[in-house]
């Protein structure tokens, strides 16, 4: 049903290409008129400009557009699109914002520790059970294990 809806053409007699309007075609609102070239919001194809060079960041482009959008010439189902749009970049953002980071010597904190419990098993076995620490046999499995395993359960942890 859905799908019919996105796919109905006009019902005036008009098809798409004619009911269609491009940018250049498009006449200036009364909301337009009065802006100067030194407002807060470029233009359209200022907007286009300075996304090429890199100049001002992609959220104020879209305000730009959703700015220029005029809502009584879209149909029923781009209103409910753009504000599911809307909505769903209000819900992306706030998530964004509560999302917790670990400090940046976490990562390499958790692989050292697996490494060095890795390490210490292998130098254990390959010395005939006597090193790492001579004297206390196959506790140095217990020891490297135990590495092995506080680097694992900080990986758990890691956001």
């Amino acid at each position: 049903m859905a799908d019919e809806e996105l796919h109905k053409t006009p019902t005036d007699g008009q098809t798409e290409v004619e009911a269609s309007v491009t940018v250049e075609e498009a006449e200036p609102t009364t909301a337009d008129q009065g802006k100067g070239a030194h407002d807060d919001h470029p233009t359209l194809a200022e907007a286009a400009t300075y996304v090429e060079n890199d100049e001002i960041p992609l959220g104020k482009i879209q305000s730009v557009l959703d700015s220029t959008v005029d809502e009584s010439q879209l149909t029923p189902q781009m209103r409910r699109m753009m504000q599911r749009q809307k909505e769903n970049s209000k819900r992306v953002e706030e998530s964004i914002k509560g999302t917790k980071a670990n400090p940046s010597w976490y990562v390499p904190l958790f692989c050292t520790l697996m490494v060095i419990g890795l390490v210490w098993a292998v130098v254990f076995y390959l010395t005939n059970n006597t090193y790492p620490i001579p004297g206390i046999g196959f506790w140095n499995l217990a020891i490297a294990f135990g590495f092995i395993l506080v680097g694992f359960l900080m990986t758990v942890g890691w956001r």
